[in-house]
Protein backbone atom coordinates (compact mmCIF):
# COMPACT_ATOMS: atom_id res chain seq x y z
CA UNK A 1 0.00 0.00 0.00
CA UNK A 2 1.52 3.88 -1.17
CA UNK A 3 1.28 6.22 1.47
CA UNK A 4 2.31 9.83 2.49
CA UNK A 5 4.99 8.47 5.33
CA UNK A 6 8.10 9.64 6.95
CA UNK A 7 8.28 7.23 9.34
CA UNK A 8 5.30 4.76 10.50
CA UNK A 9 6.59 5.44 14.46
CA UNK A 10 6.31 9.26 14.22
CA UNK A 11 2.60 9.09 11.73
CA UNK A 12 0.85 10.38 14.45
CA UNK A 13 3.28 12.98 15.72
CA UNK A 14 3.97 14.79 12.75
CA UNK A 15 0.27 14.45 11.47
CA UNK A 16 -0.60 17.00 14.35
CA UNK A 17 1.97 18.94 14.25
CA UNK A 18 0.39 19.79 10.62
CA UNK A 19 -2.85 20.24 12.26
CA UNK A 20 -1.22 22.81 14.17
CA UNK A 21 0.73 24.55 11.95
CA UNK A 22 -2.23 24.96 9.49
CA UNK A 23 -4.15 25.84 11.98
CA UNK A 24 -2.88 29.14 14.49
CA UNK A 25 -6.26 28.42 16.45
CA UNK A 26 -4.92 24.94 17.83
CA UNK A 27 -1.93 24.28 19.37
CA UNK A 28 -0.38 20.82 20.83
CA UNK A 29 0.72 20.46 24.02
CA UNK A 30 3.26 18.51 25.12
CA UNK A 31 2.96 18.35 28.95
CA UNK A 32 6.48 17.26 30.47
CA UNK A 33 4.82 17.29 33.88
CA UNK A 34 2.43 14.37 32.91
CA UNK A 35 5.52 12.91 31.27
CA UNK A 36 5.20 13.93 28.11
CA UNK A 37 1.68 13.62 27.14
CA UNK A 38 0.35 15.41 24.39
CA UNK A 39 -3.24 16.67 23.29
CA UNK A 40 -4.69 19.89 21.24
CA UNK A 41 -6.35 22.28 22.54
CA UNK A 42 -7.68 25.64 21.15
CA UNK A 43 -4.69 28.83 21.67
CA UNK A 44 -7.09 30.50 23.09
CA UNK A 45 -7.19 30.60 27.42
CA UNK A 46 -10.60 29.25 28.04
CA UNK A 47 -12.51 31.85 29.04
CA UNK A 48 -13.18 32.42 33.05
CA UNK A 49 -16.36 30.92 33.74
CA UNK A 50 -17.32 28.34 30.67
CA UNK A 51 -17.73 25.01 31.24
CA UNK A 52 -14.72 23.10 28.74
CA UNK A 53 -15.26 20.05 26.62
CA UNK A 54 -12.67 17.26 26.39
CA UNK A 55 -12.96 14.72 24.15
CA UNK A 56 -9.93 12.23 22.50
CA UNK A 57 -9.53 8.41 21.07
CA UNK A 58 -7.16 6.63 18.74
CA UNK A 59 -5.70 8.29 15.89
CA UNK A 60 -7.09 7.29 12.57
CA UNK A 61 -10.27 8.67 12.78
CA UNK A 62 -10.11 12.56 11.77
CA UNK A 63 -10.79 14.94 11.54
CA UNK A 64 -12.22 13.42 14.78
CA UNK A 65 -11.57 14.47 17.44
CA UNK A 66 -8.88 17.00 16.89
CA UNK A 67 -10.40 18.96 14.31
CA UNK A 68 -13.56 19.75 16.06
CA UNK A 69 -11.52 21.58 18.70
CA UNK A 70 -12.23 25.30 18.57
CA UNK A 71 -15.29 27.86 19.37
CA UNK A 72 -18.83 25.79 19.83
CA UNK A 73 -17.15 22.72 20.06
CA UNK A 74 -14.24 21.19 22.10
CA UNK A 75 -11.81 23.38 24.09
CA UNK A 76 -9.21 20.32 23.57
CA UNK A 77 -8.90 16.61 22.38
CA UNK A 78 -6.36 13.94 23.95
CA UNK A 79 -5.26 11.30 20.66
CA UNK A 80 -4.13 8.20 21.09
CA UNK A 81 -1.65 6.23 18.79
CA UNK A 82 -3.66 4.35 15.95
CA UNK A 83 -6.73 2.75 16.56
CA UNK A 84 -5.40 2.85 20.17
CA UNK A 85 -6.88 4.51 23.36
CA UNK A 86 -5.04 8.06 24.53
CA UNK A 87 -3.87 7.48 28.45
CA UNK A 88 -5.05 9.21 31.60
CA UNK A 89 -1.84 11.30 31.45
CA UNK A 90 -3.30 12.93 28.56
CA UNK A 91 -6.55 13.88 29.75
CA UNK A 92 -5.73 14.90 32.82
CA UNK A 93 -2.89 17.23 31.87
CA UNK A 94 -6.00 18.91 29.26
CA UNK A 95 -7.98 18.84 31.97
CA UNK A 96 -5.49 21.10 33.91
CA UNK A 97 -5.22 23.24 30.51
CA UNK A 98 -8.29 23.72 29.68
CA UNK A 99 -10.30 24.16 33.19
CA UNK A 100 -11.44 27.62 33.92
CA UNK A 101 -13.07 27.01 37.59
CA UNK A 102 -16.77 26.02 35.84
CA UNK A 103 -15.75 22.25 35.40
CA UNK A 104 -14.94 19.92 32.59
CA UNK A 105 -17.06 17.31 30.79
CA UNK A 106 -15.38 14.50 28.93
CA UNK A 107 -17.19 13.41 25.50
CA UNK A 108 -16.26 9.46 25.30
CA UNK A 109 -17.00 6.91 22.70
CA UNK A 110 -18.07 3.66 24.03
CA UNK A 111 -15.08 1.70 23.78
CA UNK A 112 -13.67 -0.04 26.39
CA UNK A 113 -10.14 1.48 26.34
CA UNK A 114 -11.17 4.69 26.02
CA UNK A 115 -13.90 4.46 29.11
CA UNK A 116 -11.54 3.01 31.65
CA UNK A 117 -8.93 5.73 31.18
CA UNK A 118 -11.26 8.90 30.84
CA UNK A 119 -12.51 7.53 33.66
CA UNK A 120 -9.29 6.93 35.94
CA UNK A 121 -8.52 10.06 34.41
CA UNK A 122 -11.57 11.99 35.81
CA UNK A 123 -11.28 10.63 39.12
CA UNK A 124 -7.26 11.72 38.60
CA UNK A 125 -8.60 15.34 38.17
CA UNK A 126 -10.88 15.39 41.19
CA UNK A 127 -8.49 14.03 43.66
CA UNK A 128 -5.02 15.49 42.35
CA UNK A 129 -6.28 18.63 41.00
CA UNK A 130 -10.00 19.45 42.67
CA UNK A 131 -11.32 20.14 39.44
CA UNK A 132 -14.91 18.69 38.82
CA UNK A 133 -15.45 16.11 36.07
CA UNK A 134 -18.62 14.60 33.58
CA UNK A 135 -18.65 11.98 31.56
CA UNK A 136 -21.22 12.01 28.56
CA UNK A 137 -20.66 8.47 26.94
CA UNK A 138 -21.69 7.94 23.37
CA UNK A 139 -23.05 4.30 22.26
CA UNK A 140 -24.92 5.46 18.57
CA UNK A 141 -24.02 2.24 16.95
CA UNK A 142 -27.13 -0.40 16.06
CA UNK A 143 -25.35 -3.18 14.43
CA UNK A 144 -23.87 -4.96 17.25
CA UNK A 145 -24.93 -4.80 21.15
CA UNK A 146 -21.56 -6.24 22.39
CA UNK A 147 -18.38 -7.31 20.93
CA UNK A 148 -14.95 -8.10 22.02
CA UNK A 149 -13.94 -3.89 22.34
CA UNK A 150 -17.09 -3.04 23.64
CA UNK A 151 -19.75 -3.70 26.21
CA UNK A 152 -23.14 -2.16 24.81
CA UNK A 153 -23.08 -0.36 21.75
CA UNK A 154 -20.25 1.28 20.46
CA UNK A 155 -19.89 5.29 20.05
CA UNK A 156 -19.14 6.27 15.95
CA UNK A 157 -21.24 9.61 14.43
CA UNK A 158 -23.39 10.96 17.10
CA UNK A 159 -19.68 11.67 18.59
CA UNK A 160 -20.01 14.73 16.40
CA UNK A 161 -23.38 15.78 16.76
CA UNK A 162 -22.85 15.53 20.85
CA UNK A 163 -19.76 17.83 20.59
CA UNK A 164 -21.28 20.05 18.66
CA UNK A 165 -24.57 20.83 20.46
CA UNK A 166 -23.13 20.43 23.80
CA UNK A 167 -20.38 22.54 22.88
CA UNK A 168 -22.58 25.38 21.72
CA UNK A 169 -24.65 25.49 25.11
CA UNK A 170 -21.35 25.60 26.90
CA UNK A 171 -20.25 28.55 24.72
CA UNK A 172 -23.44 30.26 26.05
CA UNK A 173 -22.31 29.38 29.63
CA UNK A 174 -24.60 26.87 30.72
CA UNK A 175 -23.38 24.57 33.86
CA UNK A 176 -21.52 21.65 34.20
CA UNK A 177 -24.49 19.78 34.79
CA UNK A 178 -26.45 21.25 31.75
CA UNK A 179 -23.97 20.88 29.42
CA UNK A 180 -23.77 17.21 30.15
CA UNK A 181 -27.32 16.55 30.08
CA UNK A 182 -27.64 18.24 26.75
CA UNK A 183 -24.95 15.44 25.46
CA UNK A 184 -26.47 12.76 26.80
CA UNK A 185 -29.92 13.81 25.62
CA UNK A 186 -28.30 14.02 21.70
CA UNK A 187 -26.60 10.63 22.08
CA UNK A 188 -30.37 8.77 23.73
CA UNK A 189 -31.72 10.36 20.60
CA UNK A 190 -29.02 9.11 17.96
CA UNK A 191 -28.05 6.34 15.89
CA UNK A 192 -25.75 5.13 13.41
CA UNK A 193 -25.19 2.45 11.02
CA UNK A 194 -22.20 1.98 9.27
CA UNK A 195 -21.11 -0.47 5.47
CA UNK A 196 -17.90 -0.95 4.62
CA UNK A 197 -16.70 -2.37 0.82
CA UNK A 198 -12.83 -2.45 1.80
CA UNK A 199 -10.41 -2.73 4.76
CA UNK A 200 -8.48 0.09 6.45
CA UNK A 201 -4.61 0.02 6.17
CA UNK A 202 -2.89 0.84 9.40
CA UNK A 203 0.58 2.92 8.73
CA UNK A 204 2.56 0.38 10.46
CA UNK A 205 0.80 -2.71 9.55
CA UNK A 206 0.95 -1.81 5.92
CA UNK A 207 -1.71 -4.09 4.83
CA UNK A 208 -5.66 -4.14 4.97
CA UNK A 209 -7.05 -5.34 8.47
CA UNK A 210 -9.05 -8.10 6.17
CA UNK A 211 -9.71 -9.01 3.39
CA UNK A 212 -13.31 -8.52 1.56
CA UNK A 213 -13.86 -10.18 -1.78
CA UNK A 214 -14.56 -7.78 -4.81
CA UNK A 215 -18.55 -8.77 -4.42
CA UNK A 216 -18.69 -8.21 -0.96
CA UNK A 217 -19.11 -5.67 1.80
CA UNK A 218 -19.42 -5.80 5.62
CA UNK A 219 -22.57 -4.80 6.56
CA UNK A 220 -22.60 -2.82 9.93
CA UNK A 221 -18.66 -2.35 10.03
CA UNK A 222 -16.86 -0.76 13.40
CA UNK A 223 -14.36 2.32 12.93
CA UNK A 224 -11.48 0.03 13.51
CA UNK A 225 -12.75 -2.52 11.20
CA UNK A 226 -14.51 -4.44 13.60
CA UNK A 227 -16.37 -7.11 11.92
CA UNK A 228 -20.49 -5.76 11.59
CA UNK A 229 -23.62 -7.90 11.39
CA UNK A 230 -22.70 -9.74 8.40
CA UNK A 231 -21.21 -10.03 4.52
CA UNK A 232 -23.06 -9.48 1.92
CA UNK A 233 -23.03 -9.60 -1.31
CA UNK A 234 -22.55 -5.68 -2.51
CA UNK A 235 -25.77 -4.18 -3.23
CA UNK A 236 -26.44 -0.92 -5.11
CA UNK A 237 -26.57 2.72 -3.28
CA UNK A 238 -30.15 2.42 -2.68
CA UNK A 239 -29.91 -1.04 -1.18
CA UNK A 240 -27.49 0.31 0.93
CA UNK A 241 -29.44 3.35 2.11
CA UNK A 242 -32.30 1.40 3.44
CA UNK A 243 -30.76 -1.53 5.03
CA UNK A 244 -28.44 1.03 7.36
CA UNK A 245 -31.64 3.24 7.68
CA UNK A 246 -34.12 -0.18 8.40
CA UNK A 247 -31.43 -1.02 11.66
CA UNK A 248 -31.69 2.54 12.58
CA UNK A 249 -34.93 3.50 12.24
CA UNK A 250 -36.16 -0.37 14.17
CA UNK A 251 -34.67 1.61 17.08
CA UNK A 252 -37.40 2.48 19.57
CA UNK A 253 -36.46 6.20 19.74
CA UNK A 254 -37.69 6.38 16.49
CA UNK A 255 -40.99 4.71 16.65
CA UNK A 256 -42.93 8.22 17.66
CA UNK A 257 -41.53 9.82 14.81
CA UNK A 258 -43.02 7.27 12.79
CA UNK A 259 -46.12 6.65 14.17
CA UNK A 260 -46.97 10.09 14.36
CA UNK A 261 -46.18 10.09 10.49
CA UNK A 262 -48.61 7.28 9.72
CA UNK A 263 -51.18 8.77 12.26
CA UNK A 264 -51.01 12.25 10.09
CA UNK A 265 -51.34 10.46 6.87
CA UNK A 266 -54.44 8.42 7.68
CA UNK A 267 -56.04 11.55 8.98
CA UNK A 268 -55.04 13.51 6.26
CA UNK A 269 -53.25 16.06 8.30
CA UNK A 270 -49.65 15.54 6.33
CA UNK A 271 -48.19 15.78 9.65
CA UNK A 272 -44.01 15.26 9.81
CA UNK A 273 -43.08 12.34 11.76
CA UNK A 274 -40.53 14.38 13.54
CA UNK A 275 -37.42 16.40 12.63
CA UNK A 276 -33.66 14.62 12.19
CA UNK A 277 -30.18 16.10 11.11
CA UNK A 278 -29.21 13.33 9.30
CA UNK A 279 -24.85 12.85 8.52
CA UNK A 280 -23.75 10.88 6.16
CA UNK A 281 -20.52 10.45 6.79
CA UNK A 282 -17.43 9.26 4.49
CA UNK A 283 -15.23 6.16 6.32
CA UNK A 284 -12.14 7.87 4.52
CA UNK A 285 -11.71 6.71 0.88
CA UNK A 286 -15.26 7.27 -0.72
CA UNK A 287 -15.23 10.02 -2.86
CA UNK A 288 -17.41 12.73 -1.96
CA UNK A 289 -19.63 12.45 -5.29
CA UNK A 290 -21.15 8.71 -4.21
CA UNK A 291 -21.74 10.34 -0.42
CA UNK A 292 -24.02 12.02 -2.51
CA UNK A 293 -25.54 9.94 -3.77
CA UNK A 294 -26.23 7.59 -0.77
CA UNK A 295 -27.77 10.95 0.57
CA UNK A 296 -30.06 10.88 -2.19
CA UNK A 297 -31.36 7.73 -1.07
CA UNK A 298 -31.50 8.85 2.24
CA UNK A 299 -33.67 11.62 1.81
CA UNK A 300 -35.84 9.80 -0.65
CA UNK A 301 -36.55 7.15 2.62
CA UNK A 302 -37.56 9.39 4.94
CA UNK A 303 -39.52 11.66 3.19
CA UNK A 304 -41.38 8.09 2.38
CA UNK A 305 -41.90 7.78 6.32
CA UNK A 306 -42.45 11.27 6.79
CA UNK A 307 -39.36 12.03 8.50
CA UNK A 308 -38.34 15.42 8.18
CA UNK A 309 -34.51 16.15 7.19
CA UNK A 310 -34.01 19.64 9.64
CA UNK A 311 -30.05 19.72 9.06
CA UNK A 312 -27.54 17.80 7.05
CA UNK A 313 -23.54 16.78 6.59
CA UNK A 314 -22.21 15.01 4.01
CA UNK A 315 -18.65 14.34 3.58
CA UNK A 316 -15.44 12.85 6.26
CA UNK A 317 -16.09 13.37 9.89
CA UNK A 318 -15.73 10.10 11.51
CA UNK A 319 -13.15 8.20 9.38
CA UNK A 320 -11.43 4.71 9.38
CA UNK A 321 -7.81 5.90 8.32
CA UNK A 322 -8.14 5.08 3.73
CA UNK A 323 -11.35 2.68 4.75
CA UNK A 324 -14.04 2.85 1.40
CA UNK A 325 -17.59 2.96 3.23
CA UNK A 326 -20.18 5.22 4.67
CA UNK A 327 -21.72 5.53 8.10
CA UNK A 328 -25.55 6.39 8.58
CA UNK A 329 -26.39 8.75 11.48
CA UNK A 330 -29.56 10.41 12.47
CA UNK A 331 -30.80 12.13 15.45
CA UNK A 332 -34.69 13.39 16.40
CA UNK A 333 -33.94 16.72 17.14
CA UNK A 334 -36.19 19.61 19.38
CA UNK A 335 -36.23 23.18 18.76
CA UNK A 336 -33.72 24.06 21.52
CA UNK A 337 -31.15 21.39 19.76
CA UNK A 338 -31.58 22.37 16.25
CA UNK A 339 -30.80 26.37 17.98
CA UNK A 340 -27.94 25.06 19.79
CA UNK A 341 -26.53 23.23 15.87
CA UNK A 342 -27.21 26.13 14.19
CA UNK A 343 -24.75 27.92 16.15
CA UNK A 344 -21.74 29.51 15.56
CA UNK A 345 -18.99 27.24 15.59
CA UNK A 346 -15.34 27.53 13.89
CA UNK A 347 -12.96 24.63 14.11
CA UNK A 348 -10.88 23.15 11.28
CA UNK A 349 -13.68 20.32 10.52
CA UNK A 350 -16.63 22.52 10.97
CA UNK A 351 -17.63 26.41 10.82
CA UNK A 352 -20.51 27.95 10.17
CA UNK A 353 -21.91 31.36 11.42
CA UNK A 354 -19.30 33.27 11.90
Amino acid sequence: MKKFLNNPDAYVAESLAGLAAAHPTLTVVTDAAEGGATFVRRTARTRPGKVALVSGGGSGHEPLHGGFVGVGMLDAACPGEVFTSPVPGQMLAAVRAVDSGAGVVFVVKNYTGDVLNFQMAAELAVEEAGIAVETVLVDDDVAVQDSTWTAGRRGTGATVLVEKIAGALAERGAEMAAVADMGRRVNARSRSFAVALTACTTPANGKPGFLLPEDEMEVGVGIHGEPGRRRAKLASAREVAKLALDAILAEPVFAGAQAGAQAGAQAGTGADGGDVIVMVNGLGATPLSELYILFHEVSRLLAGRGVTIARSLVGNYVTSLDMAGASFTLCQVDDEMLELWDAPVNTPALRWGL
